[in-house]
């Protein structure tokens, strides 16, 4: 349920994008500034990549079947690597436009409406990025939060734009454009790999982050006092699910039944804590000795 109110985001994110690819076009057309062109070029990234999120968000809903008893949280990395490999098409692009503007020069022209244009684009970007943000942060969704990403990197991307036509303006010199627009291009360059690099670390099971991590061990370390310990504990993230596991040690005299209702005590206020956790605990007696030899992934 929570993935199908995420897709209305990306509805959201592909409107922003078919607007601000309208504005930016007509930025271009009214200067011929290629800097403003590879802005143009990067909203249209923007657009495939926002489609893209609003179909694996649909999927990312579907419940747990037979052949996925995890669900299917990990479709959203393929997104994000989506994403990342069209920023670097992009990037690409960009670099050859400029190259060619370098080598055959055409002088661009300062308009103070193109660049008007080109300023409330950035604005729609701006503001539909920071909604995204507070979204992804809210349901952990690597989706959204690389949408919004990019977004703000297509933001900084054309203050950098605008302010290096403005040095053309003073300096009259019309190589600073494709300059200005070769360093924007190895800026998204640098935007793309970070999310094929964070994808490719989701797909590799990566743990959840530090700060959440510490948010667990502090609730385990409460019941210290209680002459409970723990151990074992792993956790991957799957998409906007994280998985955790750990090995609870309670006084042996204690009854299965107690057992029980400590763990899912434990476990309600890691859930918590952590909002889509799935979590196995696995309740062993603090006096055998054998409860200390299966800390590791492969247990003895």
């Amino acid at each position: 349920m929570v993935a199908i109110n995420l897709a209305k985001f990306a509805l959201i994110s592909i409107a922003a994008a078919l607007i601000t690819i309208s504005l930016k076009s007509a930025a271009y057309f009214l200067t011929g500034s290629i800097s403003l062109l590879s802005d143009a070029l990067e909203s249209l990234v923007n657009l495939a990549a926002a489609i893209v999120a609003f179909f694996v968000l649909r999927i990312v809903v579907k419940l747990p079947d037979e052949k996925h008893l995890y669900g299917h949280g990990k479709a959203e990395y393929f997104s994000s690597i989506f994403e990342g490999i069209l920023i670097l098409i992009a990037a690409f692009a960009i670099i050859y436009s400029a190259i060619n503007r370098l080598r055959h020069p055409h002088e661009i022209e300062f308009n103070s409406i193109g660049l008007a244009i080109s300023t409330l684009a950035s604005l729609v970007n701006f503001l539909v990025a920071r909604l995204l943000f507070v979204n992804a942060k809210k349901h952990k969704s690597i989706t959204l939060e690389a949408d919004a990403q990019h977004l703000m990197t297509d933001v900084w991307t054309s203050i950098g734009v605008l302010a290096g036509i403005g040095f053309v303006f003073i300096t009259k010199i019309q190589l600073l454009d494709s300059i200005i627009a070769i360093l924007v291009a190895l800026n998204i360059v640098y935007s793309g790999w970070k999310l094929i690099y964070r994808s490719a670390m989701g797909f590799m099971d990566e743990a959840v982050p530090e700060d959440e991590k510490e948010e667990i061990v502090a609730i385990l370390r409460t019941y210290e006092s209680q002459g409970i310990k723990y151990h074992s504990l792993l956790t991957r993230q799957s998409g906007m699910r994280s998985f955790i596991s750990l090995h609870l040690l309670i006084p042996g005299r204690q009854t299965i039944q107690q057992g029980h209702n400590l763990a899912e005590e434990i476990e309600k206020k890691i859930i918590n804590a952590t909002h889509h956790a799935t979590i196995i605990t696995h309740v062993e007696p603090i006096e055998d000795e054998k409860s200390y030899k299966d800390i590791t992934l492969d247990r003895e």
